[in-house]
C-alpha cells in the first residue's frame, strides 16, 4: 500500500487484545429475539426448525475459524469456545468477536430457506457478542454448565407455560400468575404431568440440553485420508465422560476418530452427507471438509488455510495486525 501523509491516522485504532494462556469464549445471543419469533411464526414453546438453523450456522462458523475446538447452542445464543492457545488474530477481541458474528449472521441469512421454506424472512436478525476468558478448564465447564443449566431451568418454565397457554386455554398473563409462585422444579414437572400429562424428561432432548458441535475424523468410503467433520451432538456437559472421551478439546491433542457408540448423536438427519462426509441436516451438499494429512500442498481453501493450526502457530503475523 503506498505511504501518505494520512497513514499516521492508523495509530488511533483502539486495540483490545485477550490475555494469553486463557481460553477465549464467543456469545452470541439474539437481539430482540422473541420478536423475531413472533413476526415468523416460530412454533412454542419450541421451534425445531429454529434450533436446526442456529447449529447449522454455528457449524459454518466453525467450518470456517479452525481454531474453535466447541460450540454450544440453546435457544437463540450460541458459545465457541476457541484453543487455549491461539493466536488468531494475535488475540485481538474485536476481530475475534466481529468475524464469529458477522460468520454467524450472515449463515443465518444464507440457510434460512433450507429449513424455513417458502416462510420469507420479514427483517435480518440481529446478535449481541459478548468475549468471556477463562484461564482454567474448570472456570469453562463450569461457563458451558451455567448455559446448560439455564437451558433447563428456562425450558421447563417455557413447557409449563405454553402448556398452560395452548392445552389450558389461559391467558399469557393467567399463566405467569399460576407459575410465578411456582419455585421448585418438581412442582413444574408435577403441573405439566398432572394437568396436561406431559414427561417433561421425555421430551426431545434437543430442548432439554440445546446442541453440542464438536471435531472428529471421520473416514470417508472409498478414500484412505481422514476428513475433520463437525458433529452435533446432544449430551449433559456437565458429565465428565464426556469430557474424558473427547480429551482432545481441552487438551490441545490431535483430534480422534468419532465413535458414534460412545456419542450420541443430535437427532435430526444422518450425522454424514455421504456424498461429501460433512453433516448434513438439511439443505443442499456442501463442500468437501479439508483433508487432514502430512502433505503441505493439499488443497484448502484460503480462509481454511489462513486459520489452520499449523499456520496459526508458526505465522501470527498472517492472522492480522
Amino acid at each position: 500500500m503506498a505511504k501518505s501523509k494520512y497513514e499516521y491516522v492508523k495509530n488511533f485504532e483502539a486495540e483490545d487484545r485477550c490475555l494469553p494462556n486463557c481460553w477465549i469464549v464467543v456469545n452470541l445471543d439474539g437481539k430482540c429475539f422473541q420478536r423475531f419469533a413472533e413476526m415468523h411464526g416460530f412454533e412454542k414453546p419450541n421451534d425445531k426448525r429454529s434450533l436446526e438453523l442456529m447449529s447449522r450456522s454455528a457449524a459454518a462458523v466453525m467450518e470456517e475459524i479452525r481454531e474453535i475446538v466447541l460450540a454450544y447452542g440453546q435457544s437463540d445464543e450460541y458459545t465457541f469456545v476457541f484453543r487455549k492457545d491461539t493466536t488468531l488474530f494475535n488475540r485481538r477481541t474485536e476481530k475475534i468477536l466481529t468475524i464469529v458474528n458477522s460468520l454467524f449472521s450472515a449463515a443465518f441469512v444464507f440457510y434460512w430457506k433450507n429449513f424455513f421454506g417458502f416462510t420469507n424472512m420479514l427483517y435480518p436478525p440481529a446478535f449481541e457478542g459478548h468475549v468471556y476468558l477463562f484461564p482454567s478448564e474448570l472456570n469453562l465447564k463450569d461457563y458451558l454448565s451455567w448455559r446448560q443449566a439455564e437451558l433447563h431451568a428456562n425450558n421447563l418454565y417455557s413447557s409449563a407455560f405454553w402448556a398452560m397457554v395452548l392445552k389450558g386455554k389461559l391467558a399469557p398473563k393467567e399463566a405467569e400468575e399460576k407459575l410465578r409462585p411456582i419455585a421448585y422444579v418438581s412442582h413444574k414437572h408435577e403441573i405439566i404431568l398432572k394437568d396436561y400429562g406431559i414427561v417433561y424428561n421425555n421430551e426431545p432432548i434437543l430442548f432439554r440440553k440445546g446442541t453440542t458441535l464438536i471435531r472428529k475424523l471421520v473416514p470417508m468410503p472409498g478414500d484412505a485420508k481422514f476428513h475433520q467433520v463437525v458433529f452435533p451432538l446432544c449430551i449433559d456437559l456437565t458429565n465428565e465422560e464426556f469430557w474424558r472421551e473427547n480429551s482432545e478439546i481441552l487438551g490441545l491433542k490431535p483430534l480422534t476418530v468419532f465413535k458414534p457408540i460412545n456419542n450420541p448423536v443430535f437427532p435430526l438427519k444422518r450425522q454424514m452427507n455421504e456424498t461429501n462426509g460433512d453433516f448434513s441436516m438439511k439443505g443442499p451438499p456442501k463442500p468437501p471438509p479439508t483433508e487432514i494429512s502430512n502433505n503441505s500442498n493439499d488443497k484448502m481453501k484460503p480462509f481454511d488455510r489462513r486459520m489452520s493450526d499449523s499456520n496459526a502457530k508458526n505465522k501470527p503475523e498472517a492472522m492480522g495486525k
